[in-house]
């Protein structure tokens, strides 16, 4: 016989902690819906529970179980008094941390059956309540194993043959044979009576736990009893190990101050259950599992009366009072039991109590009550996931219930994983896992009430008022420092564990309307942070687009709109609509019904955009209005993105893409719910025949771009790209490797201008850092950015060339430089020119009114008598250089012209400019982005 401790001192030593009190009635309202408990109400039946039969007792028997006859002993004979009541001090403090969180939350508005998942899952939402809860549900499922091989333990202990023999003879009562198989057995049969219990219902253990909690008591006074009425005595102490020299008794002194001075200090030595030497950090560990299930308490929300009554001060009574009757047994025990007696025999107050079973029958009691109560609340916590739907259908089986309501399919699924942890065999090892699981919900719990305070959430408003920030911060680093020290690895990997679980539901579940804490905290912070992003800190190193894309209709421009989402390079992205029309005479807001299309759009594509709608009289000043008051703070869109203005007929991409026809086998953007239907509200596109009747005119088009460089946004015209695939291009390239080519052009000049030969005025830096953000995005690297010089000969600057690369170099831009003679265009315009110089002086003046500096290259009046000759040269030029054709070319985009007259005649030339260039940006740059400096 190698022990007599009906139970390791800390296999014991967890909790039965928060879920058993689940399993009681809490247990049962958690499988019940709301019509369910008015129908129980008008019956007429008793369903409702007051603070001392709801909190009090599920939260006493939950912190004292069987670890109050097994664990007092150990305690002050390794660590001694002093050190003892330390830390209980310290372990009180932390699980006193929580309580205050418990109480805070459980007072925020009302409260359903589910405990500590229910609370959790509800304040920061179904990632962080799924994942604690599958913890949770874990951690009673082991902790009911605990228990039965607890009480299995004890019944071999106590009538069980040692494997040896030796005390065959002595004790008539070892009748039961001993070693794993048989253990596992007595584990089995055990378990099947808790199974039974928990099929037929709850409420036969509800009734019963008044009854339990009154044996536990009785027991408890019995053993305060017996210390002044038992005479000092002689007591044998647990067989040593085989040549071993242990004393083999020890003695029980009664109070004596000699025994009080002899177990004051600290007195470390080896555990003689397992052999290995004690230490602070070891016996803490140890003890702090028995200071658990404080949450039995919040458990019991269903079934109380008045909850936010009830749990506050329920359980501060119910720590409290077990925090005195630790630290009074400790100090009995102190002053009356030898040094030995304590280091050598955890079960002493059964060998020096008046009647030996008592202590037995509490053991027993609290040991059983405690598998059963973690078998049903195991069993509530897994049928309240698979209510809310958080896994599909990984754990739908578990919804189903019996016409009682009693949900017996999460039953047996609950009893199947306790009986595979049955074949642990060890409850040492099963009560560190259970005790780091029980210690991630509390400081879930603690995250929770820590989130929702610092949110500063209006709707947070708890009537438990003793908690601050303060008291979060230190539940969740006791919590976190205990899951450490007592097993490094299990906590690291029961975390990594949890997270897993985090990201998948985020991933895969659907969306809740239990309100996300995420959301309250992002909201708080963004709103310091642009309060502390000042505009008048900007600086050209750190520039970034901020662009606003102005969708007509999203039918035909979810090419560009997922192209643009590559040029933002992580800066804001605003996709702004107008739509016509006058409030006054509108029975409401026509956008707000809109508006929702529009973010499944976004979702779809799964690009990082804001959705802003107007309502106004006309396309331009609507656009106005957005460049006006898009953004907030330092945050605000800085390039302004159009459609080109052509007559080319829009295609329909909502209904053909595949991306968005519900298909998930694109790989570039794939879908993240394929099951989701589509639902996109948007009018069907213009045709041919009504091209002529749009709500936007050649002139307002341009006068839009006019008026968004007066007020110092950078412009970009997109044309083309209605028939533009992301997917396919970088797809094809993809396929077909550094043969394939994906190239990038850059045209950085004036082609209306040969006169203009700089290339590096604003605008053509500006033309310049587009595509190089481009290149920058991950699916654009492997693009080859091909940098057009224009030279004439006889006029171009010498080492112009070798000039552009020391540029780049100095950007750190990597690019091919192409030189390409464009004699005979200029010849062309030089001959229109001829015709009219007497123009030029009056060039130089309008760049000055601009009042944009000499570094915009404004568009010259001259020409809108630009030949149609010159202008299709040029464009051949371009078309010529396109080989490989690009999958986008950059191009400059002069100034529109000071008189609105020459407005139409400026759009004809940037339409015969860019004719069949294929997806083409046309860039005009207003404000420095890039710099040398480090």
């Amino acid at each position: 016989m190698t022990e007599r401790t009906p139970l390791l001192h800390y296999r014991l030593s967890i909790s039965v902690h928060e879920s058993e009190s689940l399993a009681v009635p809490a247990g049962v309202t958690a499988a019940k819906s709301p019509s369910v408990h008015r129908r129980k109400m008008a019956s007429g039946q008793p369903q409702k529970l007051s603070t001392f039969f709801g909190v009090v007792i599920p939260t006493l028997l939950s912190m004292f179980s069987v670890v109050l006859f097994l664990r007092i002993g150990f305690v002050v004979g390794q660590a001694g008094l002093y050190q003892g009541i330390a830390m209980f001090l310290v372990a009180y403090f932390i699980i006193s941390m929580t309580v205050l969180s418990i109480c805070a939350i459980s007072t925020n508005g009302a409260l359903d059956a589910g405990g500590a998942y229910y609370m959790i899952s509800r304040a920061l939402g179904p990632e962080f309540g799924g994942s604690i809860g599958i913890m949770f549900f874990f951690a009673n499922v082991c902790g009911s194993a605990l228990y039965v091989l607890g009480l299995v333990e004890a019944i071999v202990a106590s009538f069980g043959v040692p494997d040896d023999g030796m005390l065959a003879a002595v004790s008539s009562q070892r009748v039961l044979p001993s070693g794993y198989w048989w253990s596992l057995l007595y584990g089995t049969g055990v378990l099947l009576l808790c199974l039974l219990v928990c099929l037929v219902g709850a409420h036969i253990y509800a009734r019963t736990t008044f009854l339990i909690f009154l044996v536990v008591m009785v027991v408890l006074g019995i053993i305060f009893i017996s210390f002044f009425a038992v005479t000092p005595r002689v007591v044998l102490l647990p067989p040593p190990p085989p040549n071993s020299s242990s004393p083999v008794s020890a003695n029980f002194t009664g109070f004596k101050l000699d025994t009080l001075l002899g177990n004051l200090e600290a007195g470390y030595t080896v555990d003689y259950t397992t052999g290995t030497m004690m230490t602070f950090a070891t016996v803490f560990a140890v003890l702090f599992n028995g200071c658990t299930g404080i949450m039995a308490g919040s458990n019991m929300s269903g079934d109380l009366k008045n909850p936010s009554y009830s749990i506050p001060r329920g359980t501060i009574t119910a720590v409290i009072f077990t925090f005195i009757i630790y630290n009074l047994l400790s100090l009995l025990v102190a002053c009356s039991c030898d040094r030995i007696l304590l280091q050598k025999d955890y079960s002493f107050l059964r060998d020096i109590n008046l009647w030996q079973p008592f202590v037995t029958v509490g053991v027993y009691s609290s040991t059983l009550s405690a598998a059963m109560s973690n078998l049903i609340g195991a069993s509530r916590i897994l049928y309240a996931l698979a209510r809310d739907d958080l896994f599909g259908r990984a754990i739908s089986l578990a919804k189903r219930t019996s016409v009682s309501g009693n949900p017996w399919a999460s039953v047996l699924i609950s009893w199947f994983l306790t009986q595979l942890v049955l074949f642990a065999g060890k409850l040492n090892t099963i009560a560190s896992i259970v005790t780091i699981f029980f210690l991630l919900v509390y400081a879930a719990v603690d995250l929770a009430c820590l989130a929702l305070e610092w949110a500063s959430a209006p709707n947070f408003r708890p009537t438990f008022r003793y908690f601050t920030w303060h008291t979060c911060v230190l539940g969740i680093l006791g919590c976190v420092v205990m899951m450490f020290l007592i097993n490094a690895i299990y906590a690291s990997a029961s975390i990594a564990f949890m997270l897993l679980l985090l990201l998948m539901i985020h991933y895969l579940s659907p969306t809740s309307s239990w309100g996300y804490i995420s959301q309250a905290l992002i909201f708080h912070q963004v709103r310091k942070y642009l309060l502390m992003l000042d505009v008048r800190k900007d600086h050209v190193k750190f520039w970034r687009p901020q662009v606003l894309l102005m969708v007509a209709n999203p039918r035909g421009s979810t090419g560009l709109i997922t192209f643009i989402n590559d040029v933002k390079k992580s800066g804001l992205y605003v996709l702004g609509h107008v739509e016509l029309g006058d409030l006054d005479a509108l029975p409401s807001d026509p956008l707000q019904s809109r508006h929702d299309s529009w973010l499944s759009l976004v979702d779809r594509l799964n690009i990082k955009a804001f959705v802003n709608l107007t309502l106004a009289d006309s396309v331009r000043h609507g656009i106005q209005h957005m460049l006006f008051i898009s953004g907030l703070g330092g945050m605000k869109p800085n390039t302004l993105v159009l459609g080109f203005y052509d007559d080319c007929s829009p295609h329909d991409n909502l209904q053909d893409h595949p991306l968005l026809a519900g298909s998930s086998t694109d790989t570039l953007y794939p879908l993240k719910d394929p099951d989701e239907k589509l639902c996109f509200h948007f009018p069907p596109l213009r045709s041919e025949e009504r091209a002529g009747g749009r709500a936007l005119g050649p002139r307002e088009y341009v006068a839009v771009i006019a008026d968004a460089v007066k007020m110092l946004k950078n412009v970009a015209l997109a044309r083309y790209f209605c028939g533009f695939d992301r997917a396919e291009v970088l797809g094809r390239q993809a396929a077909g490797g550094a043969a394939a080519g994906l190239y990038v052009d850059v045209w950085p000049v004036n082609l209306l201008r040969p006169d203009s030969s700089s290339y590096v005025d604003t605008c053509s830096l500006f033309l310049l850092q587009l595509a190089c953000v481009l290149n920058m995005v991950r699916a654009w690297r492997r693009a080859r950015l091909r940098l057009f010089l224009c030279v004439e000969e006889g006029r171009s600057l010498p080492g112009s060339e070798g000039k552009l690369q020391q540029l780049l170099k100095d950007l750190r831009i990597e690019a091919d430089i192409h030189t390409v003679p464009w004699d005979r265009e200029v010849a062309l315009h030089w001959q229109r020119q001829g015709e009219s110089g007497h123009e030029r002086e009056d060039d130089d003046d309008e760049e000055e009114e601009g009042g944009l500096g000499n570094y915009v290259s404004s568009f010259p009046s001259n020409t809108t008598r630009l030949s149609d000759e010159y202008l299709r040269a040029v464009n051949r030029l371009v078309l010529g250089q396109a080989h490989p054709p690009p999958a986008v070319s950059f191009l400059y985009l002069p100034r529109p012209p000071a008189d609105t007259r020459r407005y139409s005649a400026y759009l004809r030339q940037l339409d015969l400019l860019t004719r069949d260039l294929g997806p083409t940006l046309l860039i005009h740059g207003v404000t420095p982005v890039i710099t040398t400096d480090l």
